[in-house]
């Protein structure tokens, strides 16, 4: 009996602790309003979602955590209460690489929190063009897998585009083997998009050698097809897996552990310093000798570290190449700024693609 009443009084506890959660939730959702209703006085078109505030924001949440929940839960449930304040103050669009169900979907809501709109595109162009028409706010594109690489096609846009990056996202990938069939011996075509078929290769080979393997634009739309397929199966996510309502015959069947996918926010306007930043420019050498080693000597001059560099055909003329490198630092940074003003005069293209916040979940 005396277990009963202290275990009553805990849930009362409860009780009166979720009453302040949520008196304190609707606060915020009050104060939210408000902002919104300031900015739209300002200005009728103004940017109500700041990626480098809502950066640290989440960076301060997870310094201050004292446990026992740990710090990265406690920054995405904060994340979906700033999502669903953001969405009182003005609905979001979100475009991603669809079908709906894909990883890039999930990288988006991971990001923005599920209060956002997000909207399937059928191609990494149609993403760019989407979010610079306005028709969506921002844009979310994969850009590196740490398995097979960078994705080519994102980084050849950004070569026309005059969208700025202002985020990224890591999301780890779990491959699944999702079908209809029951068992794993029914299994003859195996469907999915070329970069998970890469990723889950050595699998393929031990499990299932003799089913064919047929390339397709996404997992959601693998997973989609399989459903009037007999003998086939899909390797997408678990988003695709819930959607379709399919059965998992092998969980975790990529070939490395720590397989990860980077993607990257794209919008409209420039992303601020949040503290802990990175830039991403786009330059191209002039054809002498020693070229690459003049564009990466002012970074050295000023004391930036690079942590990423990829080449890529400039698309205007043959053996004519592009380079996108990584930077520690925001261009408003001190330091930055002076080594990318010493860049340009080494460079005969110069851009800055955009300064953002290093993922923080």
């Amino acid at each position: 009996m005396a277990n009963q009443d202290n275990l009553d009084s805990i849930r009362n506890q409860i009780d009166n602790l979720d009453l302040q959660i949520q008196d304190l939730i609707n606060q915020r959702a009050a104060v939210a309003k408000e902002v919104a209703k300031i900015k739209l006085e300002e200005d009728k078109d103004a940017f109500f979602y700041r990626p480098e505030r809502e950066a640290a924001i989440l960076k301060r949440i997870q310094k201050r955590n004292k446990g026992p929940m740990g710090d990265e839960e406690m920054a995405r449930l904060f994340r979906e209460i700033m999502s669903s304040c953001l969405a009182l103050e003005q609905p979001m669009k979100v475009a991603y690489l669809g079908p709906e169900g894909t990883f890039t979907q999930a990288a988006a809501l991971k990001h923005f929190g599920h209060s956002v709109i997000t909207v399937p595109m059928s191609s990494i162009p149609d993403i760019f063009r989407d979010v610079e028409s306005g028709t969506a706010h921002y844009g979310v594109v994969p850009v590196e897998n740490s398995t097979e690489g960078v994705i080519n096609h994102t980084l050849d846009t950004f070569i026309t585009s005059s969208l700025f990056i202002c985020g990224e996202v890591m999301l780890r990938i779990h491959h699944h083997l999702l079908s209809q069939e029951s068992d794993l011996s029914a299994v003859t075509k195996v469907f999915s998009h070329q970069q998970s078929l890469a990723q889950c290769r050595l699998w393929l080979d031990r499990n299932l050698p003799d089913a064919e393997q047929i390339t397709v634009g996404s997992n959601a739309e693998a997973a989609r097809m399989v459903l009037g397929i007999s003998n086939s199966a899909a390797i997408a996510g678990e988003m695709a897996a819930e959607l379709y309502q399919l059965k998992g015959l092998a969980r975790n069947i990529e070939d490395e552990p720590n397989n990860t996918t980077r993607f990257l926010v794209i919008g409209r306007q420039k992303a601020g310093p949040s503290g802990e930043d990175k830039t991403t420019l786009l330059c191209a050498t002039r054809n002498v000798a020693g070229g690459l080693g003049a564009l990466l000597e002012p970074l050295a001059k000023h004391g930036i570290s690079m942590s990423r560099i990829e080449s890529r055909p400039s698309r205007q003329g043959n053996w004519d190449y592009v380079f996108f490198i990584d930077i520690e630092g925001h261009q408003d940074d001190k330091n930055v700024k002076e080594a990318l003003n010493d860049l340009k005069i080494e460079t005969r293209y110069f851009k800055v693609l955009g300064s953002y916040s290093y993922a923080v979940l």
